[in-house]
Parts: structure tokens; C-alpha cells; sequence
């Protein structure tokens, strides 16, 4: 639309002026004129109308010529000109009465003073959705936007040079008329949700030199005319879903300094071209799923360089050498590639380097020599890969004040000389091969935080000056060769507040300060020769969660001041020589879920109040010299499903509360108990759990048999006969009918059998037609999209799972054409290959998989619990309680985090939901079907199917509704949902959320009504902090912005820390934006 410019000021005579364009049409109203009557001239004020249709006009669009010609109807006494000093053209005056009612009958139609620049903002307000009001301060009735949130003038012209509207919530689609300021020189929308794709009239910003739309909801590809803005020198689109290219454009910028395109979806080639940006002093590429790409050896030319983050961008190759020439370069990441060879000694030039990060790719070879060059380098992070030889002593002979080697082949000594390193806070060189002592005088010349050497086969003592500045929060030393005591000075390091020294050669007695350090939450003394009695210095230790001393010799008895550990979710102390009874204080260990004291010599009776411990999953008190009756409010404790009481002096009956409990594992064995065995333990499961009772009586052959009335000879002699009759004519039938049916499946077998192809993964011990022969509808226990699932039983007993996939080439007669469908049957088993190789835990095994013309077969284990979802929304929803649910979260996270961060490629699901996660006999969670959605035929008849697509309904991330595009970032919000469902015990889309789903319900619901309209209440309320924090990962795994999701090893480690999250400090880099592999936890966001 053309801009309409109206002023309107009354006087003597009256005159209404329209500026359109060049086109000016003037009138005088004056009763008395004819049509050739001359105009008076007089100097008439003038009134401005901006927008044919904003605020200011009541009316929508509609073409001049239309107005014109009502005019025209309205009164004949009216002349047009095109030029500005135009002959009048007069008016009747009903129609000048018409015009003013219109416009004045509502002063807020019009503005009087508000400057153009104004007007043009106020439109963007109106233009964009503010739901907290951000913008309330921009009145259309001042002169100048000047004095509005987030604008800021020239204090000469008032024309607005500064907009910042960070952190506002405001909404939609990026506002075209900023480009209408022409001083605008500073953009800010960071952290918004300012959505669709970037128009390309954002090269009319021409006055821009700093443009920031990082964290909001951008797609489609970067515009290639943003690189017309000449001046522009910050350009920060971090965080949105750009697509495609970079643009080749991207290289005629000439002023820019920093480009960051962190955390989209980029994923074409890495862009050579950008080398010819030679002003840049940052360049980020970050978290962006490029092609598999070389370093391309001209960002060598970037000589004004400063910072170069290329952080997991699929970079493959080795480090080009040419980096070397960024003499201004201080930070360097290259961490989380597929980076091969080894590392350049043409880095060891970069003389202003500060920080480099090549952790988690595939480099090999010994460090380069030349780190003394380096004088400026204080954080080096090269874990995770392949590295060998030693660690050079001039690299530790740096003032540096982080050090990351952890998780290669590094050999020999630790150089003295990072004793000497003023600065140094933080020393990882866990899962190496190192040897020797470490420095003597390691921490007394550096203010040392977080220290962790395990898994290597360092010997010697510790050093006594680890602590010296009081800064030592986490020590690590698990699975070495280290000997002697702890020393004394540890036992005043107040600092400390996680402490692992398991798998040692320690001994002597722990100081006894070190018992009662008050900050510390873990500390494991495991597999030790330490001795000694556990100090009654303990209570100090208020933080205390996880204390473990098993395997050592510690004696005498466990102290009463440990009943005032609050805080204690585990105490472990197996196999030491721990004796006297157990102190009545540790009934008031409220969040107690594991107690293992098995194998001492603890006796006495148990303490009476233990119906308090209603957090208890597990009680193990085996081979020890308890005595008296097992008490009876054992039964009251909820979740307990661990109860071994088994090699004790426990006598009296078997108490009835026991079927109170939902038990896994249940020992009694070797005590002293009598009586009769109460009916509800008289199950095959238990058979072995009584043993060693010589006074018990029960159902069982091993216990004492009841007295039973006698039987008459006679009438038992007559029914046995009658039995063997019937049975023998019976058998005779069924081996008639079984060889009759064995001689038609084997010829069917016959005709079959060059139909199917056998891949197979693991060594098997059945063949094909086993499963073949007992894919019947009456063994299905599944079914979905793709096909059905059969359980089979085996000829040696085991069971597997069959899924049988509907697939292969299509049949003459059905839509698609059979080329296509080869491809897909080729993509299929390349899948399948890639699938079979995977070897987890917590991921399905895959056994073989059989093929044939119509259909695929997949082998995998059986899984006797279902999956989930089927457990999760049915009756037997009661078997989850939240130890069981915690558990399942924690191994499907596992599961996931491997397909994500250990296979080579990575490997997204796609699907991650309740019904794809697979339970075993003990709860145990396997993810399932992953990587095969991608590949099944989605064209067949019917609708595709959500699974097919990308994800299942509920489950799906928002980005995806506008970008059609899934990575591990989709994964991660599924899993979310999936904590959000274990949480609340609710499905992804209920009737009950109306338009909303899980997520959005959950946060609406914390939001109005709290956290315990959230928490499913089937689940103890004696788990309310631990489910809060738990609720916090979902929340963050569910994060609308991608960028906010952590990784999966991130959420793995969060929950193996949920216990004690409280008590966890960061351990991110200063100044660092990549996740680093060991952060913690306790910088997310919280339920509050």
C-alpha cells in the first residue's frame, strides 16, 4: 500500500489536503464557489494520516481511484490534479459533516503528535502477541517513541537508533516495518518466540550493524540478501531452525565480526567460502547436523580471527594445519566430531590460544610437542579419543587451570610440574593407563576444586596438600593402586562434598574429622583395608546421602549419632566386622531406601520403630547373629521389595504382614523360625526362601510334612486306574493328531523353505522353522502399524519375540512401483545390519532377522513385563511404584544416551514412547524399535501412521510441525514425555486435557494448583522430592526450544545424581557455551 499522509487544523475557511504518492487532491469548501470559481489562498494547518489502514484509519484498504470516484458522485463541483500546487476541488458540505463525525466522534482513531517512527513501531505492536505486556508502555498519544521499553534515540534527532526486546515473550512473525527506521542501528529479539521464516526485505535494514535473533522459533533457510546489509557486524541467529544451506552470499559480508549459527538444523556441506569473511573475530557453527564435512582448510584465512567453535558438526578428517596461521585465535572447539589423526603441531603457533577443546572424537598419537609456545593456553580438554604416549611435562608446566585427558591410552608418570600451575582448579584424567604417585605437593600452589584420577594404576599415598586452599569439592580415585591412610588434613577440608576412594589398597583408621565433613553427600570407602570404628564425629556429616564402607574391617558398632543423618538414602557396610546391635536412632532415617549390612557380626534384636522407613526399597541383614521375631511391622513398610534376613538367629512365625509387600526377593533361610508357613508364601517363587527352618512347617517338600488324614487303599488304588485309563487313551490321541499335523507342516516347510532368508546377529541356538511353526493368531501378544507380534516358545524353553513386519516387494496389482520397493527392502536390511551390531543393556537384543518376499521377520528377546505403556495405563499399574519407575527412567535413558553418543553414526529413534520401552522380568527397561520406523513402507493402503512419519502423537517435539525434520533433540523431548507419564501415571493426549497434551497440561497444571495435582497418587508421598527432581529433567527435557534441551548423557548423569541434586555444584567451564561431558546438574531449572 502507498503511504497517505492527511493534516487536518481548523480556521476561518476549512481545507482537507490528501497526499497519495505524487498525486495531490485539494479542495476548498465554500458554499458560494461555482465550478470556475478561483480558491482563496490562505495558509491552512494540515493533518497527516500514515498506513491506508493502521490504527489511525477506521476502515480497511481499498483503492484510491474508488475513493476518488465516490468523491466525484458526491459533488460535481470537483476538480483532480496531479500535481501539488493543484486547482481545488470543492465539497458539499453534508459530506464534510460526514468525514468529521467519522474521524473525530473517536479521538483515539487519530494522533495528533506521535512522530512516524512511532507509528511505525505502534503498528509492530499491534502486529505482534504480548502476553505479559511487555509492551504497555508504547502509547500512540506521546510525541516520540523515545521514551518506550527497549527504544532508544539520538539524542540530537530523536530518530531511533537502538531496539531491544530481549526476553520478552512477545510473539510472531519477524516485523518487516523495523526496516522503515532508517537510523536503526541495534536489533535485539533474543530468547522470544518471533516465529515463520526470515523475509528477505530484512537486507532494507541498511543502518544495522548489530542484529541479534538468537532462541526463537525461525524456519526455513537463511535469506541470501541478509549479507546486503552493509554495515553489519554482529549477525547472531543461534538457537532456531534455519534449514539447508548456509548461503554462498554468506562470503560478500565485509564488515562482519561475529556469525553465530549455533544449535539449528543446518545440514549442508561446512561452508569453505565463509574463509573469505576475513574481518570475523568469531565464528560459531555449533550443534548443527552438517554433512560429513572437512575442516575446510580456508578458515586458515580468517586472520583476525579470535574464537572458532565448530562443536558436533559432523566434522570428519583431520585438523587442517593452515589453522595454525589464527595467530589472534584464543578459543579453539573442535569437541564432539569424528576427528581423525592426530593433533597438528602447527597449533602449538597459536600463541594467544586460551582455551582448546578437542574432547570425544577419534584422534590418536601422542600430544605434539611445542606446548610451550603455548603461554597463554589455560584450558585443555582432549578426552575421549584415542591419544597415547605421555603426558608432556611442558604441557604441565603451563599456567593452567583446567586439565581434561580422561578416557584415553595415556602411559607413565603425571610431570611434578602440574604441582607448580598457580590457577589450577580442575584435573580429570580418569580411564588411562597413568602410573606412579601424584606430585607430592599437588593443590598447595592451586586453589584445586574437582579432581578425578580413577581407573588408572597410580600408586603412593595421598597428597597431603589437596586441600590447601580450602576450595576441594570432588575427589575421585577409584580403582587404582593407591596405599596408606587418609590424610589428617582431609579431615578439616569442610569444602569437600563427594569423595569416591573405592577399590584401593587404603588402610589404617579415617581421621575422624573425615567422617563428619558437613557438605559432602557421597562418600564411598569401598574395597579397602581400612579399620577402625566409625566415629561418633558422623552427625556433623548433615548432608550425607550415600555412604558406603563395604569390604573393609572396620569394627566396633555402628554409632547412634548416624540416626541423625536426615538425609541418608543409602548406607552400605557389607563384609566388615561391624558388631553390638543396631542403634533404636536409625528408625528416624526417614528417606532410607538401601540398608545392607550383611556378612558382620551385628546382633540383638532389630530397633523397634523401623514402620518408619517408608522409603525403604531394600533391607539386607544376611550372616549376621540377629536374633528374636522378625517384627511384624516389616509388612507395613511400602516399597520395600528386597528382604534378606537370611543366616540369622530369628525365631518365632513367619509374620502375615509379609503379603503386605510386593516382593522381589524374599530370604528367610537358615534361621530359627517355626510354625506354619502362611498360605500366600506357598509359591514356587519362594521355594528356596525357607530353607534351613528345620521347625517350619509348609507346601513345600523341603519343610516339615503335614499331618494328613489317612486314605482308603481301596478307593485310591480304583481312582488311580481310572486316570491311567483315561490318560493312556488321551496320549494315544494327541500322538495320532501331533504326527498327522507334523507330516503337513513339514511338507509346507518343504514348499517354503527357499522362500526364507536367515540373518542372524548372536549365536543361535534354534533354527527358523521353530518360529515359523508357531506364528499362530492365538500366540499374538501385539500389534501396530507395522506388523504383529507373536511370543514363541522354544524347543529348549526360552522364549523370544517375533515381529512380523509387513513389507517386501509389492504384489502386481497394488499401488507403487517395484523399484521403489527394492530400495526400500535394500535400505531395510541395511538398517537391520546396523540395528543387529548394537550391543546394550538397556536396548533389545536383536537375534536374527528372517526375510522373504512378503514379509520380515525380527527375532528379538522376550520381555515377560510388556512394554510400559501396557503396564503404565492398565490395572497393573500398582506394580510400578517410584523406586521401580526411577529405575525403568534411568535404564531407558542409558539406552537412549548410547544410540546417541556411542554408536558410530549416532542412531535417533524417532520413536521414543511408553510402548516402545520393554520391561524384563525384574523391571529392567530395553528400548525397542528404534531405527526401523524410518525404513517401513509408508505408502501402503491406509494413512501413514505417526510412527512412520517421525514419532507418535503426544510424543512429537513442536519444532517438528514446521520443519518436518527430526535429530537427537527430538529423541530427548519424547523422553521427556515419557518422565512426565512415569511421573503423573497419565497418557500423552487425554480427553481430559482438551487441546492441550502432557506437557503443556503439566506446566499449566504446576502452574494453577501445584506439584502434587501432578504427582500420579498411586505413587508415596514419601517420594515427593525425589519425583520433584525427577519432574525438573522432564520439564528440561520438554523444553520448546530445542537449544534447552540437555543431551542425553546429561539427563543419564542428572538422574545418577538425582538423590543427592540438591548438594551437586556446577562443574560447566567458565565462559564456556558447549556442554562439557561431567557437568552436573544443579544449574537447571527447578519445579519452583
Amino acid at each position: 500500500e502507498n503511504t497517505l499522509k492527511t493534516k487536518i487544523k481548523r480556521k476561518r475557511k476549512t481545507f482537507l489536503t490528501i497526499y497519495y504518492s505524487s498525486c495531490s487532491l485539494q479542495w476548498q469548501l465554500s458554499p458560494g464557489l461555482s465550478r470556475g470559481g478561483a480558491p482563496k489562498q490562505s495558509s491552512h494547518p494540515s493533518f497527516f494520516l500514515e498506513n491506508s489502514y493502521s490504527p489511525l484509519f477506521p476502515f480497511p484498504p481499498f483503492p484510491l481511484h474508488i475513493f476518488i470516484f465516490i468523491l466525484k458522485n458526491l459533488n460535481p463541483f470537483i476538480s483532480i490534479s496531479t500535481h501539488r500546487e493543484a486547482p481545488t476541488m470543492l465539497l458539499h458540505p453534508l459530506f464534510l459533516l460526514f468525514f468529521f463525525f467519522t474521524f473525530f466522534s473517536n479521538p483515539s482513531l487519530l494522533s495528533f503528535s506521535l512522530s512516524q517512527e512511532g507509528l511505525y513501531l505502534h503498528t509492530i505492536k499491534l502486529s505482534l502477541d504480548d502476553p505479559d505486556s511487555a509492551l504497555r508502555s508504547w502509547n500512540d498519544r506521546d510525541d516520540t517513541p523515545c521514551s518506550w521499553f527497549g527504544v532508544s534515540c539520538d539524542p540530537q534527532t530523536n530518530s531511533v537508533h537502538s531496539l531491544d526486546l530481549s526476553n520478552t515473550n512477545i510473539a510472531g512473525p519477524f516485523p518487516s516495518l523495523l526496516c522503515r527506521l532508517q537510523n536503526l542501528s541495534f536489533l535485539s529479539l533474543y530468547n522470544n518466540s518471533i516465529n515463520m521464516s526470515l523475509p528477505s526485505v530484512i537486507s532494507n535494514c541498511t543502518s544495522l550493524h548489530h542484529l541479534d535473533l538468537s532462541q526463537n522459533l525461525l524456519t526455513g533457510e537463511l535469506p541470501a540478501s541478509i549479507s546486503d546489509l552493509p554495515n553489519l557486524r554482529y549477525l547472531d541467529l543461534t538457537g532456531n531452525n534455519f534449514s539447508g544451506d548456509i548461503p554462498e552470499s554468506f562470503a560478500r559480508f565485509q564488515k562482519l565480526e561475529v556469525l553465530s549459527l549455533v544449535y539449528n538444523l543446518l545440514d549442508g556441506p561446512m561452508p569453505a567460502f565463509l574463509g573469505n569473511i576475513t574481518s570475523l573475530k568469531m565464528l560459531n557453527l555449533s550443534y548443527n547436523p552438517f554433512e560429513p564435512s572437512r575442516i575446510p582448510p580456508e578458515f586458515g584465512n580468517l586472520m583476525n580471527l579470535e574464537v572458532l567453535w565448530l562443536t558436533q558438526c559432523n566434522l570428519v578428517g583431520e585438523i587442517p594445519e593452515s589453522l595454525g596461521r589464527l595467530k589472534r585465535l584464543t578459543d579453539l572447539d573442535l569437541a564432539l566430531n569424528n576427528l581423525d589423526g592426530s593433533i597438528p603441531e602447527s597449533l602449538m603457533e597459536l600463541s594467544s590460544v586460551v582455551q582448546i577443546e578437542l574432547y570425544n572424537n577419534s584422534l590418536t598419537g601422542e600430544l605434539p610437542s611445542g606446548f610451550s609456545k603455548l603461554t597463554s593456553l589455560r584450558l585443555f580438554d582432549a578426552s575421549m579419543n584415542g591419544l597415547t604416549g605421555e603426558i608432556p611435562d611442558e604441557l604441565c608446566q603451563l599456567p593452567l587451570e583446567s586439565l581434561n585427558l580422561y578416557e584415553n591410552k595415556f602411559e607413565g608418570k603425571l610431570p611434578e610440574s602440574i604441582a607448580n600451575s598457580p590457577g589450577l582448579y580442575e584435573l580429570r584424567l580418569f580411564g588411562n593407563r597413568l602410573t606412579g604417585e601424584l606430585p607430592s605437593n599437588l593443590g598447595k600452589n592451586s586453589p584445586m576444586r574437582w579432581i578425578d584420577v580413577s581407573n588408572n594404576q597410580f600408586t603412593g599415598k595421598i597428597p597431603g596438600n589437596l586441600c590447601e586452599k580450602g576450595e576441594l569439592e570432588e575427589l575421585l580415585m577409584i580403582n587404582n593402586q593407591f596405599s596408606g591412610e587418609i590424610p589428617a588434613s582431609l579431615g578439616s577440608c569442610e569444602s569437600l562434598t563427594r569423595v569416591r576412594l573405592g577399590y584401593n589398597q587404603f588402610s589404617g583408621e579415617v581421621p575422624a574429622g573425615f567422617w563428619g565433613l558437613p557438605h559432602v553427600y557421597l562418600l564411598e570407602l569401598v574395597s579397602n583395608s581400612f579399620s577402625g570404628k566409625i566415629s561418633d564425629a558422623i552427625a556433623t556429616a548433615k548432608n550425607l546421602s550415600i555412604f558406603i564402607i563395604s569390604k573393609n574391617n572396620f569394627t566396633g558398632m555402628l554409632p547412634a549419632e548416624m540416626g541423625r543423618l536426615e538425609n541418608l538414602v543409602k548406607l552400605l557396610a557389607t563384609d566388615n566386622k561391624l558388631n553390638g546391635s543396631l542403634p533404636e536412632s536409625l528408625a528416624n532415617l526417614r528417606h532410607l531406601s538401601s540398608l545392607d549390612l550383611r556378612n558382620n557380626k551385628l546382633s540383638g534384636e532389630l530397633p523397634s520403630g523401623i514402620k518408619s522407613w517408608k522409603n525403604l526399597n531394600e533391607l539386607n541383614l544376611a550372616n549376621n547373629e540377629f536374633t528374636g521375631e522378625i517384627p511384624e511391622e516389616i509388612g507395613n513398610l511400602p516399597v520395600l521389595n528386597y528382604l534378606d534376613l537370611s543366616g540369622n538367629l530369628f525365631y518365632g512365625d513367619v509374620p502375615l504382614g509379609l503379603q503386605n509387600l510386593k516382593l522381589n526377593l524374599l530370604n528367610l533361610s537358615n534361621n530359627h523360625l517355626s510354625g506354619e508357613l502362611p498360605p500366600f508364601l506357598a509359591k514356587e517363587i519362594y521355594k528356596n526362601s525357607f530353607l534351613g527352618n528345620p521347625d517350619l512347617c509348609g507346601h513345600f517338600e523341603s519343610l516339615c510334612n503335614s499331618k494328613a488324614e489317612a486314605k482308603s487303599q481301596g478307593s485310591l488304588w480304583l481312582l488311580r486306574s481310572i486316570f491311567v485309563l483315561a490318560g493312556f487313551v488321551f496320549i494315544v490321541g494327541v500322538i495320532w493328531f501331533y504326527l498327522k499335523y507334523r507330516k503337513f507342516k513339514m511338507a509346507k516347510r518343504e514348499i517354503e523353505k527357499s522362500k526364507w532368508t536367515l540373518m542372524s546377529f548372536h549365536k543361535l541356538d534354534f533354527s527358523e522353522y521353530e518360529i515359523l511353526d508357531c506364528l499362530d493368531d492365538d500366540n499374538i501378544i501385539g500389534s501396530g502399524s507395522s506388523g504383529k507380534v507373536y511370543k514363541v516358545v522354544l524347543n529348549n524353553g526360552e522364549a523370544v519375540a517375533v515381529k512380523k513386519l509387513f513389507g517386501g516387494l509389492r504384489k502386481e496389482g497394488e499401488k507403487g512401483d517395484i523399484e521403489k520397493g527394492q530400495v526400500q527392502d535394500n535400505a531395510f536390511e541395511a538398517e537391520i545390519d546396523t540395528l543387529g551390531k548394537i550391543r546394550h543393556k538397556n536396548i533389545v537384543k536383536l537375534w536374527c532377522c528372517c526375510v522373504t518376499r512378503d514379509y520380515k521377520l525380527l527375532v528379538y528377546e522376550y520381555m515377560p513385563n510388556g512394554s510400559l505403556g501396557d503396564l503404565l495405563h492398565s490395572s497393573k499399574k500398582g506394580l510400578l511404584d517410584w523406586p521401580t519407575r526411577f529405575k525403568i527412567a534411568l535404564d531407558a535413558a542409558e539406552g537412549l544416551s548410547y544410540l546417541h553418543h556411542d554408536c558410530v553414526p549416532p542412531i535417533v529413534h524417532r520413536d521414543v514412547k511408553s510402548n516402545n520401552i520393554l520391561l524384563d522380568g525384574d523391571f529392567g527397561a530395553r528400548l525397542a524399535d528404534f531405527g526401523v520406523a524410518k525404513v517401513i513402507d509408508s505408502t501402503g493402503k491406509g494413512p501413514k501412521s505417526m510412527s512412520v512419519i517421525a514419532g507418535s502423537c503426544g510424543y512429537i517435539a513442536p519444532e517438528y510441525a514446521y520443519t518436518l525434520r527430526v535429530n537427537e533433540k527430538s529423541d530427548i523431548y519424547s523422553f521427556g514425555v515419557v518422565i512426565l507419564e512415569l511421573i503423573t501415571g497419565r497418557l500423552p493426549v487425554d480427553p481430559e486435557f482438551g487441546e492441550k497434551d502432557l506437557v503443556k497440561w503439566v506446566c499449566y497444571t504446576l502452574d494453577q494448583d501445584g506439584i502434587d495435582q501432578v504427582i500420579d497418587r498411586k505413587l508415596d508421598s514419601c517420594y515427593k522430592e525425589e519425583i520433584c527432581r525427577v519432574l525438573n529433567i522432564g520439564l528440561l527435557c520438554t523444553s520448546p526450544l530445542p537449544i534447552n534441551r540437555p543431551s542425553m548423557r546429561k539427563v543419564v548423569k542428572m538422574l545418577q545424581e538425582v538423590g543427592a541434586e540438591n548438594q551437586l555444584k556446577s562443574s560447566s567451564k567458565d565462559g564456556k557455551l558447549t556442554p562439557y561431558y561431567y557437568e552436573d546438574a544443579s544449574d537447571q531449572g527447578s519445579v519452583a
